[in-house]
């Protein structure tokens, strides 16, 4: 799968309604074929930031920048971050999380 991290700054006018304001964005990209993972979360120290997990299987990503969704997104939210969001993409094998098996747990 193509792992994607982007890590968001957005405008503190429009912080606490990002997720609103991106949710058909959020919304159209989790429908598309070879979604596999479309996650927003907000940073516990910076509530302007951020931070959104996706995947998609092989082939998929290309799809995803050439939709309609994401070039009207990339025209739009533009107006509403207070710099370039920084972005962390590379190539993962399967197509899905892991289990983190180092944690101790009681059964």
């Amino acid at each position: 799968m193509i792992f994607i991290a982007v890590k968001w700054r957005i405008r503190p006018e429009h912080a606490d309604t990002w997720l609103e304001e991106v949710a058909d964005f959020t919304a159209a990209t989790r429908a598309e074929p070879g979604n596999l993972f479309f996650d927003w979360s907000r940073s516990v120290d910076d509530p302007t930031e951020y931070v959104l997990l996706e995947a998609f299987q092989d082939g998929a990503a290309e799809a995803h920048v050439t939709g309609e969704h994401f070039r009207t997104a990339m025209a739009t939210l533009g107006s509403k971050v207070a710099e370039r969001p920084k972005i962390i993409n590379f190539q993962v094998e399967g197509t899905e999380w892991s289990r983190l098996g180092e944690l101790q747990m009681d059964d």
